[in-house]
C-alpha cells in the first residue's frame, strides 16, 4: 500500500497542481499537509498583510480538499521535524512537493529530500509556479539574462510551456489517525482589526483567483495595454496575490489569456492577450534573478550602488511615506491604499519607490520590508526587483537615472483625480488643475477649497527639483566606479 505526502506550500490549489496530480494517482492513500515555518525564511518572513491572506487561503484549501475526500492538516513548527514524524507515524512511502526557488527554501528542501532518500523514501518534486524554471533559459554563454527583452525572446524560442494539468476528480482518502492542529492556533490573523480594508478588497482561494481571471478576460483584457497605466480605473488583472500564494498557476493564467483571445478574433485582442502575457514573463524573470543572484535580496547587482551616498538620518522621512503623509497627492494616495487593501497600483509603487529612493535618498532596503510587510502579494522575488529596478541598481535599468515626477505622472496617469480623490478625501474638494499639486497654489485659493497646507493635508516634506538634482548629482559620484 502505498501512503502519500503531499507538501503543500505556495502552491494552494487544485488545479494544475503536477505534485497533487501525481500523488492521487500513485497512492492508495494521501496526507496533505502545510507546515507554517516563518522561521525558515530567515529575516524575509512574510507581513501581517500576507498572513492575512494566508488564513484565508489555507481554509479555502482544506475545503477544497474535502470536497474531494481529504483535509488539509497544519502543522506548525520545524518542516523538516514535522516530515519525518509524518514519515515514520504514518508509513507514508513517497512524498510530493512543488519547487520553491528562494534563497533559504533551496538548501532546506534539499536536505529534506537527502533525509528521506536515504531512509529509502521516494521523493518527487515538480514545477507550478513558474512557465520555465530559471535554470531552463539561459543566454548565448550558457549563463542567466541581465535584461528582460532577450530573456523574454529566449522563452519564446522555446516554445510554449507545458499545458496546465488537470485537477483531480477524487483523492485518496487521508489515515484517521492523522491530526493536525487548528487553522486560528497559528496566528495569522490580526490581535486588532486593521483589516477590514482587505476583507472588503479581497477574496482569497482558488475559486476567487479563476472567477477573478474571467472577470478580467471579459472586461479588462482588450484594454489592458492603455488602462493598465491608469490606477483610476480597474485596468489590471489583481492577480498578483493569487498567483503569490499558488491559487492559480501561470500556466492556467497564460492558457486561460489565449483562449479568451483566440474565441474574440476582433481587432486588438491578440495584441492585447501578448501585452498581458509580457507582464507573466516579467514576473518569471523576477525569478530567475532571485535564484541567479539570491545576493539581490539585501545587495544590488549593481555593485556600483554599494557606495552610492543614503541618506543616514531618515526616520521621520520615512515614516511619513509610510503614513502617506509626504506632501506629494500621488504617493500619499498610493501608500495610503497599501495601508488599507494590502495592494497598490503597479504605476504607483514605481513613484512611491522613486520618491523614497531618489528625491529622500533611503535605502531601497526600507522600501522592500515595507512592502513585505503591507502587501498581500509579497512575492519576495517580484518585491527585490521592482525595488532595485526603481532604485537603479538592479538588472535591465534604463541607459539613464530615471527619477519620476510624481507630479507629472499624476496628471498623465491620473487625469481627472480620481484615484487621488478617493485615497485622500482631505483633497476631494481640490479642483483637477491642483489635485496633484496643491503647493503650487497660493493660501487664498486653497481656503476657497477649504484646503490649508500644514493642517489640512502636509507641506511637501521635499522640493521635488532640488531633490532630483541631488540624485543626480550622488549616482554621478559612483556611475564611472568599476
Amino acid at each position: 500500500m502505498n501512503i502519500g505526502l503531499i507538501w503543500f506550500r505556495r502552491d494552494l490549489r487544485l488545479d494544475d497542481n503536477p505534485a497533487l496530480l501525481a500523488a492521487s494517482r500513485e497512492c492508495d492513500s494521501l496526507i496533505a499537509a502545510f507546515i507554517h515555518a516563518p522561521q525558515e525564511e530567515g529575516d524575509h518572513i512574510l507581513g501581517e498583510a500576507s498572513h492575512w491572506w494566508l488564513h484565508y487561503s489555507l481554509l479555502a484549501l482544506d475545503q477544497s480538499l474535502r470536497t474531494r475526500g481529504s483535509r488539509l492538516i497544519l502543522l506548525e513548527g520545524e518542516s523538516e521535524q514535522h516530515v519525518k514524524r509524518l514519515v515514520d507515524r504514518a508509513g507514508v512511502t513517497r512524498v510530493y512537493w512543488n519547487r520553491l526557488y528562494e534563497p533559504k527554501t533551496i538548501p532546506r528542501d534539499t536536505q529534506i529530500k537527502t533525509a528521506l532518500e536515504t531512509a529509502g523514501i521516494e521523493v518527487r518534486s515538480f514545477n507550478a509556479q513558474l512557465l520555465y524554471e530559471p535554470w531552463q533559459v539561459k543566454n548565448r554563454q550558457g549563463g542567466p539574462f541581465r535584461v528582460f527583452t532577450p530573456f523574454w525572446k529566449a522563452c519564446l524560442a522555446k516554445g510554449d510551456s507545458p499545458p496546465p494539468a488537470d485537477t483531480p476528480p477524487t483523492l485518496p482518502p487521508t489515515p484517521e489517525a492523522v491530526k493536525g492542529t487548528a487553522l486560528e492556533s497559528l496566528g495569522l490573523l490580526p490581535h486588532i482589526s486593521w483589516d477590514s480594508g482587505m476583507q472588503d478588497a479581497w477574496q482569497p482561494g482558488e475559486a476567487s483567483a479563476r472567477k477573478q481571471l474571467q472577470r478580467f478576460c471579459d472586461n479588462a483584457l482588450l484594454d489592458y495595454k492603455e488602462a493598465r497605466d491608469h490606477p483610476d480605473v480597474a485596468g489590471t488583472s489583481r492577480l498578483s496575490p493569487h498567483l503569490h500564494f499558488g491559487e492559480i498557476g501561470p500556466r492556467r493564467v497564460v492558457a486561460e489569456v489565449q483562449r479568451s483571445a483566440a474565441q474574440n478574433p476582433a481587432s486588438g485582442w491578440i495584441g492585447a492577450a501578448e501585452g498581458f502575457i509580457r507582464q507573466i514573463y516579467w514576473r518569471e524573470f523576477g525569478h530567475h534573478l532571485l535564484y541567479h543572484f539570491p545576493e539581490s535580496v539585501e545587495k544590488p547587482i549593481d555593485e556600483r550602488f554599494q557606495a552610492f551616498p543614503w541618506g543616514t538620518d531618515y526616520q521621520k522621512a520615512l515614516r511619513a511615506w509610510q503614513k502617506g503623509r509626504t506632501g506629494i497627492p500621488m504617493v500619499d494616495a498610493g501608500m495610503r491604499e497599501l495601508w488599507h487593501t494590502g495592494w497598490m497600483h503597479n504605476r504607483v509603487r514605481m513613484l512611491v519607490a522613486s520618491l523614497l529612493t531618489k528625491n529622500l535618498l533611503i535605502p531601497w532596503q526600507e522600501g522592500e520590508r515595507w512592502f513585505r510587510d503591507t502587501l498581500v502579494d509579497a512575492d519576495l522575488a517580484n518585491n527585490v526587483m521592482g525595488w532595485q529596478w526603481t532604485a537603479g541598481c538592479g538588472v535591465d535599468a534604463a541607459p539613464y537615472f530615471r527619477i519620476f515626477n510624481p507630479v507629472t505622472q499624476g496628471q498623465r496617469f491620473d487625469p481627472s483625480g480620481d484615484y487621488v480623490r478617493r485615497w485622500l478625501p482631505e483633497l476631494a474638494k481640490l479642483p483637477t488643475k491642483l489635485i496633484h499639486a496643491p503647493w503650487a497654489a497660493d493660501a487664498s485659493e486653497l481656503a476657497r477649497h477649504g484646503i490649508r497646507l500644514g493642517k489640512d493635508y502636509p507641506r511637501p516634506i521635499v522640493d521635488l527639483k532640488a531633490t532630483r538634482e541631488r540624485a543626480l548629482a550622488a549616482y554621478g559620484e559612483i556611475r564611472t566606479s568599476a
